[in-house]
């Protein structure tokens, strides 16, 4: 056989036989490291990662292909007790994402077991009707038997499909999760061009880094109540982009933060943030950032509709 006849068998059978698609929600805590999974098993970074709670605010579809099947991972905000208004736009879109897809994913961080929200989200799928399967995250970090325990406990309260142990963070039991994900979901035509890795536009994304390393820069420091959008984006003859975002703060202490001495925080988070924007773009770009304050933005409808999110009454 000819190396071009051994080049078309192999692609006929990556093809052959019927294809699947199905949207998965990945729904559990804040910190329990669903956006580490999704970015893992989309092969690519699509959801944004910081220690800080409540890092992702709206859902984030993340999309990978596996054997003939398209997964759709659908990164929900962590669920959690709200007591701001963003807190419940947060929660409301989390819960709305779950009663959206086609299966349920509760991902549960293996040192904190069923402690506060994870003991109330159980409470909340049982009026939830799709299928769902249970991940306990980080078993690098908790022996067997507590890992077991935990496990028992939780299907206990939930009928789950299949219970998977894994490690977001070193890829432990995440080949196993995504065949039985592409096994599992219904047959069907594809949602998504095959290169296709997110829906969330360029210019959104580009935004979510610079929140991610203005997070990571002043974790302890900043408030919770930030927000970054990008507002101007022109792409240049000489094959560079220059981007203009606005960093929206409450007020103007936390503006003397994120500026920094002389400047230098800022310059350190543009310089983080124009750096990776780069190696996504592939193209060089030129980063600019500005800080505002805007007093109780998290009131403003324009700004959840910026962020994705339904403004609650």
């Amino acid at each position: 056989m000819t190396q071009e006849e051994d080049i078309a068998a192999e692609a006929a059978v990556e093809t052959s036989g019927p294809t699947h698609s199905g949207f998965v929600a990945l729904i559990g805590p804040t910190n329990a490291g669903k956006s580490t999974l999704v970015n893992r098993l989309v092969g690519a970074k699509v959801s944004i990662v910081s220690h800080k709670v409540q890092t992702t605010r709206a859902i984030v579809r993340g999309i990978a292909i596996h054997d003939n099947a398209q997964i759709v991972f659908m990164d929900t905000p962590g669920i959690f007790k709200p007591r701001r208004r963003l807190d419940r736009a947060m929660v409301t879109s989390a819960w709305g994402g779950a009663r959206d897809a086609d299966l349920i994913v509760l991902l549960i961080d293996s040192e904190r077991g069923l402690r506060g929200d994870a003991e109330a989200i159980l409470e909340g799928l049982k009026e939830v009707r799709q299928p769902k399967i249970l991940l306990l995250n980080k078993i690098d970090r908790v022996n067997r038997e507590d890992l077991l325990a935990l496990a028992a406990a939780a299907n206990e309260k939930i009928a789950f499909e299949r219970t998977f142990m894994i490690s977001a963070e070193n890829g432990s039991g995440c080949d196993d999760l995504m065949d039985y994900l592409a096994k599992t979901l219904p047959e069907g035509p594809w949602y998504y061009p095959e290169d296709q890795i997110s829906d969330l536009p360029m210019r959104q994304l580009a935004a979510e880094i610079t929140r991610e390393k203005l997070f990571l820069r002043l974790h302890q420091e900043l408030p919770y109540a930030s927000h970054v959008e990008t507002e101007k984006w022109e792409e240049r003859k000489d094959g560079s982009v220059r981007i203009e975002q606005v960093i929206y703060l409450e007020r103007d202490s936390q503006k003397k933060i994120a500026l920094g001495k002389g400047g230098e925080t800022i310059k350190a988070i543009s310089t983080a943030s124009r750096k990776e924007l780069s190696e996504i773009l592939e193209q060089p770009v030129h980063l600019f950032l500005f800080v505002k304050v805007r007093e109780n933005w998290g009131d403003d409808p324009e700004r959840f509709r910026e962020m994705g999110l339904d403004f609650p009454k």
